[in-house]
């Protein structure tokens, strides 16, 4: 009895997987909307699929209105640049505690934009902390130069200094600021 009971899970799970997988696969094609369903779409709260089939289009659709010669032929005006967040300098972090030895970063600041993470200490006493930092400083300086923040992820590996790095970085922009 046992057995017949993992074999009739084993194949309702496999019709679920397959029926699951038709989904996805119907979910794939395309389906005009009128304005009318696309407008009911567009105001439906997020997170809320619409179940029921697309509903006919009006017997009496309204014209959709055509652009104008006169809209086509308008220029958008540039956007200026955004100023960066930060004021232009060189900023040196505080020292924070990487367990294995200190961490301090020292943040180029240029365009109101962080341009560079220098590193000033890392622990680098021995072997292990060489190897991962080797690893790990790299990663965490690109991280936060596209984030132009300290708010990154830590680096799988270095759960000690990518705090630190983030705290002395967040010391370092906070100058900035």
């Amino acid at each position: 009895m046992k057995k017949y009971a993992q074999f009739t899970l084993v194949i309702v799970a496999f019709f679920l997987l397959v029926w699951i997988r038709q989904g996805e696969s119907n979910s794939e094609h395309t389906v005009a909307l009128s304005p009318q369903q696309a407008s009911l779409v567009a105001s439906a709260p997020p997170g809320n699929a619409i179940a029921s089939p697309a509903a006919p289009p009006p017997s009496n659709p309204t014209p959709t209105p055509t652009p104008t010669a006169a809209a086509q032929t308008t220029t958008p005006t540039p956007t200026p640049a955004p100023k960066g967040q930060y004021r232009d300098g060189t900023y040196t972090g505080s020292v924070a505690d990487a367990f294995y030895g200190n961490m301090q970063v020292q943040a180029v600041i240029s365009g109101g934009r962080l341009t560079a993470v220098n590193i000033l200490q890392y622990p680098n006493d021995n072997g292990t902390s060489r190897s991962i930092n080797s690893q790990a400083i790299p990663i965490l300086q690109s991280e936060a130069l596209q984030a132009q923040s300290a708010n990154i992820d830590m680096v799988s590996g270095a759960s000690a200094s990518s705090p630190a790095f983030q705290q002395s970085l967040q010391s370092a922009l906070s100058q900035a600021s």
